[in-house]
């Protein structure tokens, strides 16, 4: 059910929430109408405040905490100092909110904040514009990548002192299109969410092409590929590369294995993109919309908007219409691959805590731990055993 209250857990209640990040002490960060809200772990329970801004009240003002005011927010990004970055889009500017105290000040650092003062224009603080900035991103250098949906572009934004520099590095204004190429070669077509990778790597969820879009810097060029996907081909087909298919994808994170995951809204799923290129549904059932909890298809989402991946490989989501935030969890799960008496078994990294064990029956004294070489394979962990008896058992114990 909609509204805005604080409070924690099912007490707290969200009436668009869209963009989320995440900070290192695990507060997720959203925004949520025209506020900007946090979701903080305390204990086993999460607690829900407003930061800056008015869930229900639109506005330019540059303040402090809930006397600022933001016109439809929709993307957000937190650096490795904590300093939260807005992509206002209604107002057509990029704002800042910095902990001061007890207090969250909110000042903006590009464009000019106004409904009316959409545009494209590279430049730095208030001489830049936007045309309804979605996505934000933030790398390790604290540059920040906006997704500038109407402008059809990559723009990034180059802190200079107390100053800040934007220039396009991807696409032409007012250009909507497909094409892969470096720099305004490129074409995209409402890019809407933007995340980077630990070794600056850019991605893209392309909306209106159904694709995911992969921008790498070369030099003093940056080179746009497809990752996945079909340009005009919206479905939801699993596979690789160019034989997957999505349905006006919105939200992407990439963790730290060089996995993406991507908020497939149109099909109601989380999807999951390997480094090279491999796209599997990691939840939902796509066509089917709703609010339940579950494990893998048996989850449903109302409109899943905007998503974060955290360093043990949570994925936090923000349910646009289901007026939730939602987590998922990597299940305890071994694979398996078997030839003759020759298993080979992996598991996720991101399953911090646990361990594999060996046992030739099933009583409960009987577990021993495995022995095999351990490698890194991608994002598992995998051994090879052969079982001499030709029965085995193995777990994950935590």
């Amino acid at each position: 059910m909609p509204g805005d209250n604080d409070g924690t857990n099912s007490m707290a209640q969200f009436t668009a929430p869209t963009g989320l990040a995440q900070d290192s002490a695990r507060n997720v960060y959203v925004m949520d109408g025209n506020a900007l809200r946090r979701v903080s772990p305390v204990g086993t329970n999460w607690a829900v405040s407003t930061l800056a801004g008015s869930v229900l009240n639109h506005g330019t003002t540059d303040e402090t905490n809930l006397l600022a005011r933001f016109d439809d927010p929709l993307g957000v990004a937190v650096d490795s100092a904590n300093n939260v970055f807005v992509a206002d889009t209604l107002n057509h500017a990029i704002r800042k909110v910095t902990h001061v105290g007890t207090n969250w000040v909110v000042t903006t650092i590009a464009g000019v904040a106004g409904r009316l003062n959409a545009g494209w224009q590279d430049g730095t603080n208030s001489n830049a514009q936007f045309a309804y900035p979605d996505g934000i991103a933030v790398d390790f250098a604290q540059n920040l990548y906006v997704a500038d949906a109407w402008s059809n572009v990559i723009r990034k934004i180059t802190p200079s002192g107390t100053d800040w520099a934007v220039s396009t590095i991807a696409g032409q204004p007012g250009m909507a299109g497909s094409r892969n190429g470096s720099n305004s070669v490129a074409r995209f077509n409402s890019p809407i969410a933007i995340a980077v990778d630990s070794t600056g790597i850019l991605y893209v969820s392309d909306f209106n092409n159904h694709i995911i879009r992969k921008i790498v810097q070369y030099g003093t060029n940056w080179g746009v590929t497809t990752l996945a996907g079909l340009a005009g081909g919206g479905g939801s087909a699993d596979g690789l590369g160019g034989v997957a298919r999505f349905y006006f994808p919105q939200g992407i994170a990439v963790d730290n294995w060089h996995n993406v995951f991507v908020a497939d809204s149109g099909n109601f799923t989380i999807r999951k993109i390997t480094s090279v290129g491999l796209v599997s549904t990691i939840a939902g059932l796509p066509g089917a919309s709703g609010t339940a909890d579950g494990t893998g298809t048996s989850a449903r989402f109302g409109e899943p908007y905007g998503l974060v991946v955290d360093l043990l490989g949570n994925v936090t989501i923000a349910d646009y219409l289901g007026y939730d935030i939602r987590q998922g969890q990597l299940a305890p799960v071994l694979l398996y691959a078997a030839t003759g008496r020759q298993l080979t078994v992996s598991w996720p990294v991101g399953l911090t805590g646990y361990v594999p064990q060996v046992s030739t029956s099933l009583g409960t004294a009987s577990w021993g731990s495995v022995t095999n070489p351990i490698t890194l394979s991608g994002d598992y962990y995998t051994f090879t055993n052969y079982n001499a008896a030709g029965v085995g058992y193995y777990r994950l114990h935590k």
